[in-house]
């Protein structure tokens, strides 16, 4: 159970915290799953590097302010332009992690995307939401797959749909393959060994059973063993993507499409004459390609090259809400965070997902006090350019 906030927030009033807290709490292959880069990991670091180095200006006496970190987007009002990204594999991280951020999403009014390759359905996560489900679509090989995974996020409720473009072909995590770590998992030995010493994580899973792609599973012929799921993952999602695919997926989605992993200025050019109602910059939280730039090396061109036909999200090194409050200053209209949350749910069960939350919307809150906006928006106007 998550204790009282405000003693969790004295004792606990960071995602860092959460960070160390969850490292002690969950097996080595679900840490190392969750935490890790591809290649060198450069790519997390730089983004890092690009959140910190943006300075704000403050703009004093104003008065008391009435902040409001309140924000529309595609026409659905949020509490805050903060949502959760999508996480694929997420009950090996923390067993029942859909379930737990589709009610968060649901009582705070925050946006929650849901992975093809997430471990629960779109049929259970989508009411559980009250209107606030996104689903993120890695683009099926087979049409009548994609159209079916269009048709059952659509039924289940989800307001928006998300493309992702930037897996062309699976990326070499090195850390991963040092852990051993197979999607789906294989129970093995050393990983028994692992969750043996980890009871919290342990008891979780014993409650939610193991994880598997629910979502895919229906549609692999045959018997449905650890193996046989990853192959047809390997075989089917991903390295399909196209204009023409992306035209056809706007033509069947009657909602918002985002097209996710947008880092180059004409890809967004691009998306705007397809269609597209948002660009989503990220490079996969640095899991893709370790060489490639920070969103916020590219933001200001895209937004230059978008001007105002699409909408502007971020991902990829969220860690606060001075972090969330340096994207929107730069131009992005919403930011997401995958791994803050996980590292909230590892770290404190459940309800960690609305600490998370809580410390990102008040660290966002307190920027905008420090420097004089009532609204997100505002903080476009105290960046420091250099």
């Amino acid at each position: 159970m998550v204790q009282d906030m405000s003693d969790l927030m004295d004792r606990l009033p960071s995602i860092n915290d959460l960070e160390r807290r969850a490292f002690r709490r969950i097996p080595r292959f679900a840490w190392e799953y969750l935490v890790s880069g591809t290649g060198d990991e450069t790519a997390v670091h730089r983004n890092r590097e690009a959140l910190r180095a943006v300075k704000l200006r403050p703009r004093l006496l104003q008065g008391p302010l009435a902040v409001n970190t309140a924000t529309t987007l595609f026409g659905t009002d949020y509490s805050a332009p903060i949502g959760i990204a999508p996480i694929g594999l997420t009950g090996l991280m923390w067993p029942g992690t859909d379930l737990a951020l589709a009610l968060c999403a649901a009582r705070h009014r925050i946006p929650v995307t849901l992975s093809t390759v997430a471990t629960t359905t779109p049929e259970r996560i989508g009411p559980l939401t009250q209107g606030m489900a996104w689903f993120q679509l890695y683009p099926p090989r087979d049409l009548a797959m994609r159209n079916d995974l269009i048709k059952r996020a659509r039924n289940a409720g989800f307001s928006t749909l998300v493309v992702t473009a930037d897996v062309p072909h699976p990326s070499r995590r090195e850390r991963q393959r040092k852990a051993k770590i197979t999607v789906p998992t294989r129970i093995a030995p050393r990983l028994i060994l692992q969750a043996v010493r980890h009871p919290r994580w342990t008891f979780a899973l014993l409650r939610h059973g193991l994880p598997r792609l629910r979502t895919v599973e229906p549609y692999i012929k045959g018997r449905r063993s650890f193996a046989g799921v990853a192959g047809f993952v390997g075989a089917t999602l991903g390295g399909t993507l196209s204009w023409e695919y992306l035209s056809q997926v706007r033509e069947l989605w009657d909602g918002p499409v985002v097209v996710k992993g947008v880092l180059d200025p004409d890809d967004a050019g691009r998306c705007v004459d397809v269609g597209v109602d948002g660009i989503w910059l990220s490079n996969h939280g640095g899991r893709q390609l370790e060489a490639a730039e920070s969103p916020l090396d590219v933001i200001a061109e895209i937004v230059e090259r978008v001007d105002g036909c699409a909408k502007i999200i971020m991902d990829s090194g969220i860690r606060s809400g001075t972090d969330v409050a340096r994207a929107l200053a730069l131009g992005a209209d919403f930011v997401f965070c995958g791994r803050a949350f996980m590292f909230g749910l590892a770290g404190l069960g459940d309800g960690g997902a609305e600490h998370a939350l809580a410390i990102l919307s008040d660290g966002l809150r307190n920027v905008m006090h420090q420097t004089g906006c009532v609204t997100p928006g505002e903080l476009r106007q105290r960046v420091v350019l250099t």
